[in-house]
């Protein structure tokens, strides 16, 4: 079996990846901060940001492709700590590249929607970025200067993603879920409307990147949604009590990090190569059946 590295394996993404890839790659996963044990799977601890680290790496592992998912990705994060998280978002991602080139190994990269100011939706792969925070500047500074050392490079683009928990990451559908369940309630953006996928699904579609890509490529889901209606159908196929469920707009939530309104992806060219994404409802449909299944295991355990 081939090497693929994946950095960012304690990420959710990153997670996702590692499970689906293991099936026809031996993997060798990267984390910084948050240990984690994956079955199959080699696990390093490095940071990405130290260039002699991260070159002991490639020659170390000598791997034939590299998926490189390691980010700071929350937005107010990267707003309020600009420095720390242009290292790893710019710095260490331009290196990955370097290095991909230098060993003639395919390289893919994850971007974001949030290289778009959300005003001319949905957004194709030849559209010009226009980011209105600083972690989609630095996702777009990544992509140019990736492409740039490393024309090869594919470039994915990622929307709004969802799923199940892994052992050090969760999706934005957890806290949701334990708001609801707690009787509390959770306002939602009418406003912001995005084109989000599973986990799986997004993994699925960086390893069709990463056989058929070489620039740019969208890997959105097939529908464009507002957070609020994305909770409604939470709301339906987890069966929680849908009075808590409230409507907001982005102008009355404080934020370090402005959002843009409008960021669904256009990603015929995707699909048109096989990224095959699922309706939300279904994806959430089959995220109920597996914590259903896990709840009943846990039942089992307890009672042996």
């Amino acid at each position: 079996m081939k090497k693929l590295l994946i950095t960012g394996a304690s990420g959710f993404l990153g997670w996702h990846l590692c499970q689906l890839a293991k099936q026809e790659w031996e993997i060798y996963g990267t984390y910084l901060s948050h240990p984690l044990e994956i079955p199959e799977i080699k696990i390093l601890k490095a940071n990405l940001t130290n260039f002699q680290e991260l070159k002991r790496i490639f020659n170390d592992v000598k791997p034939a492709a590299v998926i490189h998912t390691a980010a700071h990705s929350q937005p107010n994060f990267c707003q309020t700590n600009p420095k720390e998280s242009h290292a790893i978002n710019v710095i260490a991602s331009c290196n990955i590249a370097g290095l991909c080139a230098d060993n003639s190994i395919p390289c893919v990269f994850t971007s974001t929607d949030l290289v778009f100011d959300g005003l001319n939706a949905p957004y194709q792969e030849t559209d010009a970025v226009c980011p209105v925070n600083l972690y989609g500047e630095q996702k777009a500074i990544a992509e140019a200067d990736m492409l740039e050392r490393y024309p090869m490079t594919a470039v994915c683009r990622m929307p709004l993603m969802f799923g199940a928990a892994t052992p050090t990451a969760k999706s934005f559908i957890q806290p949701f879920i334990q708001t609801l369940q707690a009787e509390e309630e959770l306002s939602l953006f009418i406003d912001e409307f995005r084109t989000p996928v599973s986990g799986t699904t997004a993994a699925k579609g960086l390893l069709l990147a990463l056989e058929k890509v070489n620039g740019i490529i969208h890997l959105g889901g097939k529908e464009r949604i507002s957070r609020y209606d994305f909770g409604q159908i939470l709301v339906e196929v987890f069966q929680l009590r849908s009075t808590g469920l409230k409507s907001c707009r982005q102008q009355d939530v404080k934020m370090a990090a402005p959002r843009p309104a409008d960021v669904s992806l256009d990603s015929s060219q995707a699909f048109a190569l096989g990224y095959q994404p699922l309706s939300v409802r279904e994806e959430l449909e089959m995220l109920q059946v597996l914590a259903l299944k896990e709840y009943d295991l846990d039942k089992n355990s307890a009672h042996q």
